[in-house]
């Protein structure tokens, strides 16, 4: 019974958003309700000043912004709760995707003077592939913003889905007063404006106070409140709680995340209509979250987290069932017993060594180099393996090699760890006698996050040398071997450090040549192991 209740209170979700939205503020206030930390910290400012809690990695300090995914989980009002907290950038878009998968539900983080950007369509089309349900966030209201009206519009056009506002902003900008919750009727008033660094004290008011709202309100803001609430009452979406967890209906919540107008009243409501952990498919099978077996999947693989330790941890999504420390599980890829070694509860980069976890958590074992993102560990006897994460193609490429010829096992140690993290991937080229690498990613800004990460946590300096390759496709099934295909000379035939074949196109038209010189040749745009 204590397992059943333990999985039953858990709270597992991702932050998303276009870059700047304010994701990482909202997550920090997020925390600061949750008491797990006293102060908020600023994400960009003075050298001197506090960085976010999430955004653990130096670079991450130094540019403002968010380049891996981060954990934290915390207690709040008899709920545990987890929180992913993911990169903006769409140059990380791919981390992001990895994370959406070890999430129940996401929280949209909207910039009110916006609107819906490139990277927010992207990341929704993520979770309506997955129908996770999605809870929204419009942030930023304390600022000149688009018409409350246009933005629902925006939400409900571009994503085909509807929205149900369970509060509403009084202006915005500099006649930005709060926002009217609609079940209670109320309208929570701030009178603190301390740079929200601290959890903020609201007043009260009952909408039918017109004499005392009508003093503290910019002139009309009453009247107008009244027509546009009485608007959504009869002309906006009903809510269905089924439909929001099915990721047909979204909530919305209008609000300042940097000066948390809004986050407390979005928390609480948050965690009622969200849902404990959800089921989660083996082949065509069912895994219930409340089943007695563990099992999990790893999502994220992140090395040197920790100056001090210098190691590498694999993150675990438990999707079922209780895990416990110093037992003994399936590996099912390895095919053999293991221990979960030194598993961890984390606060991004801060960790405490745990005895026990349940389905929903996150937690977080040490990698001796034998987890593979999208690995499998369960229960000795239980059939389970989850679906493995797609790899999916790079878009830029270029050749790396090291400065320093002393300096080998360092190179090869520091790129391939980064690899196996799912951050970058690498190539090399068969029997050609080249030291040189291949490095391809998804965004170019993760080619400054490698230079960067080999120099500062494996002392190792690289020569990058950009190359035109545009597409990579894994070859699927060939009908002669790779060096013997019928290529364009500008084409490159390369192997994965698993062996796996694949070619490096300069251009889409390359790509069909290749399928129509070649007959049986079967070209995919992903890898899943």
């Amino acid at each position: 019974m204590e397992t059943q209740e333990e999985i039953k209170r858990r709270r597992t979700f991702a932050i998303i958003s276009h870059p700047d939205a304010g994701k990482t503020t909202l997550t920090e206030k997020l925390l600061l309700y949750g008491g797990a930390i006293q102060q908020a910290g600023a994400v960009k400012g003075k050298a001197a000043a506090r960085h976010a809690v999430s955004d653990w990695m130096e670079l991450e300090k130094q540019r403002g912004i968010s380049v891996t995914s981060s954990v934290m989980q915390f207690d709040y009002r008899g709920y545990c709760i987890n929180i992913l907290d993911t990169p903006g950038h769409q140059d990380f878009s791919e981390d992001t995707y990895r994370t959406l998968m070890a999430a129940d539900s996401a929280v949209m983080v909207i910039d009110a003077a916006k609107g819906i950007e490139p990277q927010t369509r992207k990341l929704f089309k993520i979770c309506a592939m997955r129908h996770i349900p999605i809870f929204t966030f419009i942030n930023k209201m304390d600022r000149e913003a688009l018409s409350s009206f246009e933005l629902l519009e925006q939400l409900e056009k571009e994503f085909g889905i509807g929205t149900y506002p369970f509060n509403w902003p009084v202006g915005c900008g500099q006649n930005f007063h709060g926002v009217y919750d609609r079940q209670s009727r109320s309208l929570l008033i701030f009178n603190e404006f301390h740079h929200g660094q601290s959890r903020i004290s609201a007043v009260e008011y009952s909408i039918e106070d017109k004499e005392a709202l009508e003093e503290i309100l910019s002139y009309g803001q009453y009247d107008n409140l009244l027509e546009e609430t009485e608007l959504l009452d009869g002309a906006g979406y009903e809510f269905d709680i089924d439909e929001v967890r099915s990721g047909r209906l979204s909530p919305v919540f209008f609000g300042s995340a940097l000066n948390n107008f809004g986050v407390e009243q979005f928390l609480n409501r948050f965690i009622e209509l969200t849902m404990p952990p959800l089921p989660r498919m083996s082949g065509e099978t069912e895994i219930d979250p409340f089943s007695d077996g563990f099992s999990a999947f790893v999502f994220k693989i992140q090395a040197n987290m920790n100056k001090a330790h210098r190691d590498r941890i694999a993150f675990f999504r438990i999707c079922s069932g209780k895990f416990e420390r110093d037992k003994e599980y399936y590996h099912v890829q390895q095919k053999k017993l293991i221990k979960l070694a030194q598993p961890q509860q984390l606060m991004a980069q801060d960790r405490s060594i745990i005895d026990e976890a349940y389905a929903g958590d996150i937690i977080g074992v040490f990698d001796p180099g034998i987890f593979s993102i999208g690995d499998t560990v369960c229960e000795k006897g239980m059939d389970v393996i989850y679906a493995g994460i797609p790899t999916f193609a790079p878009e830029h490429f270029a050749s790396v090699e090291r400065t320093d010829t002393m300096k080998r096992k360092q190179f090869e140690k520091g790129i391939m760890q980064i690899a196996q993290e799912g951050a970058i991937q690498i190539f090399h080229e068969p029997f050609s006698g080249i030291e040189e690498v291949i490095v391809g990613v998804v965004g170019v800004l993760q080619f400054e996050v490698l230079e960067y990460r080999l120099r500062t946590e494996y002392g190792v300096e690289i020569r990058r040398r950009d190359l035109p390759f545009e597409c990579i496709r894994w070859i699927d099934s060939a009908p002669a071997s790779p060096d013997r295909l019928n290529l364009t000379s500008d084409t490159k035939w390369v192997q994965d450090y698993k062996g796996n074949n694949l070619l490096l196109f300069t251009s889409s038209w390359c790509i069909n040549w290749a399928v129509q010189k070649n007959e049986g040749l079967v070209l995919r745009e992903f890898n899943q192991d």
